[in-house]
């Protein structure tokens, strides 16, 4: 398998899936400006949408949008109990919990990354965005994690995208649960080699 990723984006959190499972892959960074791999070739040829994640199976197919690939790769390996079973109520709250963090909060940061967006926008992202991260933090009371005590790849895309706060100086010190949430993630070892392999540890 291939991962088409960029440091730090959102690619990080099928990269955090892979070291949590174990799985054997290559990482390839990719110039977004550009939209060029390492090799000078077109990433547009990989990935027509022009952004990360993409994931190539070895089969040659590729499969896009970090959520549907983060499932794909945690139902490789069931055993480790990243996602629920399919067709359980788990696996929809689960699914729930993807879908709020892509829509919610991920997008809700694009405004606070674009440099051509007026002050006043980028006020109404940030006030949106500390009202959904409270809504998190009051999830996370007496929680290990999203769903309660297992990692699961919703707590991969979480930490991916609470992590983009340090960048656009967004302070999420008084949501506790929170912080204290991110430290814990930050600590497993899956995770830390993520980082480690994007040099962000």
């Amino acid at each position: 398998m291939k991962l088409y990723f960029k440091p730090g984006a959102c690619s990080l959190s099928p990269r955090i899936v892979l070291e949590e499972l174990g799985l054997s892959h290559e990482a390839v960074a990719v110039d977004l400006k550009a939209k060029k791999l390492p090799d000078g070739s077109d990433y547009l040829a990989i990935n027509p949408k022009g952004y990360v994640p993409a994931l190539q199976l070895d089969s040659g197919e590729v499969l896009t949008e970090g959520p549907a690939i983060v499932q794909y790769l945690a139902d490789q390996k069931p055993e480790k109990k990243l996602v629920p079973a399919n067709g359980t109520m788990e696996r929809y709250r689960l699914q729930s919990w993807l879908t709020f963090i892509g829509t919610e909060l991920h997008k809700s940061f694009s405004p606070l990354f674009n440099s051509a967006m007026p002050e006043e926008a980028k006020a109404i992202a940030r006030a949106n965005l500390e009202r959904r991260l409270g809504w998190v933090n009051q999830q996370l009371a007496g929680k290990d994690y999203l769903m309660g005590a297992d990692f699961t790849v919703a707590d991969a895309y979480l930490f991916t995208v609470a992590n983009w706060t340090r960048p656009v100086k967004l302070d999420i010190s008084a949501f506790t649960n929170l912080t204290a949430y991110m430290a814990r993630v930050a600590a497993r070892p899956g995770v830390h080699a993520a980082l480690k392999a994007e040099g962000l540890a």
